[in-house]
């Protein structure tokens, strides 16, 4: 700011003696009526008591500013307050003494930057805070004077900045930032910082710190809410029996507890997996899948637990890390559980007692922290009694079941399943979505499908691949209709049909059905299609045989 732009408000000076007789005037202290008030020795004292005060003339606002000189009083007249202005002096008596105090408040900092980015005036308690001696940072650039300062930003937007968090010595200050104005320009800006005491300080920073901390927490588990989310909804369908499913896995999933998913092969179990782990708090870990069924005995240690440096024939020279090491913090996965080997399910079951692996070769126990989620298409209690499989196994990894419905038991999702399957391998194959006849979705729910949802995604695809037309119709599925077969018209037992509309016949009748039905429902397993009709084995079996079934 120029020389002239400093003094350019100042419109008059005069000085007083030390009993108020006017001495001196110059400028507009000069008019007659203001050297009357001058020469006022009341007036003198008032003014002095007042530090600032206003001067109204018919064609004149001015504030008079007056102070004790060495022999008198000096008097300074502007004329560059607005009506605000005049009005805050001219009601408040004590107006200087209020801007004495917001300028030195020690709880209530300022910082002043002229249009160029230069800082003009800091408070006392702002200037101690830094370091500075009075005066010391007047003129130089405010990024050069305050740590992470935003003062330069509002004086080239004009846009004011309220409530802002700002790091400044290690620690966080509570800052507001506005532009000033004259005439509609930019001529400057002010911030104020609220200084607290040490122990309200250090409370507000904590506060502050929690308060972020919080946030971090919820924003975390927002995005880990939605991702698993994402999974759950691959789980297609919205059959009573599937809705049943995800609302399990929404309850399951955040519980650090192991889960066993029980279903027939192409159900779907390595996306429930999949949903289980995502939207865990193990989300951020490794979901590491193992086939229990394809590994191989002479290497099962080093697959599961790893090995060390040259510990057998063609090991790597580093080693490796077995499965279980690499799903720390995740999420193990043991597919096709129930076709595992004796040998190994003992192995098995003392890493997931102990939470410990030693790689072999090796001579160091390494804890491990994992989830354990198990799938498997057998009917493990059978195998238990069989003593294909250790009931403490079982109990270890079964504390929560998960089961699968089949296709043919949720038939009425298959549109839903067809119509993503198709835009999935439209997707896949760079073609566009093919429209879906009406026919082909009651073609589809009539067929057998032991092969469940692997087996329909098989048949789409065949159909797609081979779709000319851009619709597909019943007909782009009829050739293969040999590999579908018609839909199963199972009857395990033959009924006897009733000769006679006596009661004991139709008992029979019904018996006989609800038998053949709890057969088919269980595919052939006589215990648990007793245990569903509340009936002993030995009694369903003499049943089956009366009716023309096979007990075996």
């Amino acid at each position: 700011m120029s020389e002239k732009d400093r003094t350019i408000s100042i419109q008059g000076v005069a000085v007083n003696d030390s009993e108020g007789g006017l001495l001196w005037s110059f400028g507009i202290a000069t008019d007659p009526r203001i050297e009357e008030m001058l020469d006022d020795e009341e007036w003198i004292q008032e003014a002095i008591a007042a530090r600032m005060r206003p001067i109204l003339l018919t064609d004149h606002k001015l504030i008079a500013i007056t102070s004790e000189i060495a022999g008198g009083y000096l008097t300074v007249l502007s004329d560059s307050a607005s009506d605000v202005v005049m009005n805050f002096i001219l009601n408040v008596p004590f107006a200087y003494d209020i801007l004495n105090h917001i300028l030195t408040d020690p709880y209530d900092a300022m910082a002043v930057v002229d249009a160029k980015e230069k800082v003009a005036f800091i408070s006392p308690i702002h200037e101690k805070f830094f370091g500075m001696h009075n005066g010391e940072g007047v003129g130089k650039n405010v990024r050069d004077v305050i740590e992470n300062t935003r003062l330069h930003k509002v004086v080239r937007t004009g846009i004011a900045e309220v409530g802002q968090i700002q790091h400044m010595q290690g620690n966080e200050r509570v800052v507001s930032r506005h532009p000033i104005r004259r005439d509609g320009k930019v001529v400057g800006a002010i911030g104020r910082v609220m200084f607290k005491g040490p122990q309200q300080l250090e409370a507000m920073s904590k506060r502050i710190h929690d308060l972020e901390s919080e946030i971090a927490v919820y924003k975390k588990e927002t995005r880990q809410k939605v991702k698993g989310e994402e999974f759950l909804d691959m789980i297609i369908g919205q059959s009573l029996a599937i809705q049943s499913v995800r609302e399990q896995i929404r309850k399951i999933a955040p519980l650090d507890i192991p889960v066993l998913i029980q279903g027939e092969s192409g159900t779907g179990k390595e996306l429930v997996a999949q949903a289980l782990h995502m939207m865990s708090a193990r989300q951020s870990g490794r979901l590491v899948t193992i086939n229990a069924a394809a590994l191989p005995e002479t290497l099962v240690e080093s697959e599961l637990f790893g090995y060390e440096a040259g510990s057998f024939t063609g090991a790597d020279r580093k080693g490796r890390p077995g499965k279980f090491e690499q799903a720390d913090k995740g999420t193990i996965f043991l597919d096709e559980i129930g076709d595992m080997a004796l040998d190994t399910q003992s192995k098995l079951l003392r890493v997931l007692q102990d939470r410990i692996v030693e790689r072999v070769g090796g001579d160091k126990p390494k804890h491990v922290d994992f989830r354990l989620c198990s799938a498997t298409n057998r009917d493990l209690e059978t195998f238990v009694e069989e003593g294909r499989f250790r009931l403490d196994l079982f109990y270890r990894i079964s504390p929560v079941v998960i089961v699968l419905p089949g296709l043919e038991e949720r038939l009425e999702d298959i549109p839903l399943l067809i119509n993503h399957f198709a835009a999935d391998l439209a997707k896949q194959y760079n073609r566009p979505v093919p429209e879906i006849d009406p026919d082909v979705h009651s073609f589809l729910t009539e067929q057998d499908w032991p092969g469940n949802i692997r087996q329909l995604r098989h048949v789409m695809e065949r159909a797609f691949v081979f779709c000319e037309t851009g619709r597909m119709s019943v007909a782009d599925f009829q050739s293969q209709q040999a590999s579908m077969k018609p839909a199963r018209k199972v009857a395990s037992v033959t009924s006897p049909q009733a000769k006679t509309g006596s009661l004991k016949d139709n008992l029979e009748e019904l018996e006989a059905k609800l038998i053949n039905d709890a057969i088919i429902r269980f595919k052939g397993n006589k215990k648990k299609a007793a245990e569903h009709l509340g009936v002993s084995r030995s009694y369903l079996y003499k049943k089956l045989e009366a009716l023309g079934g096979d007990p075996d």
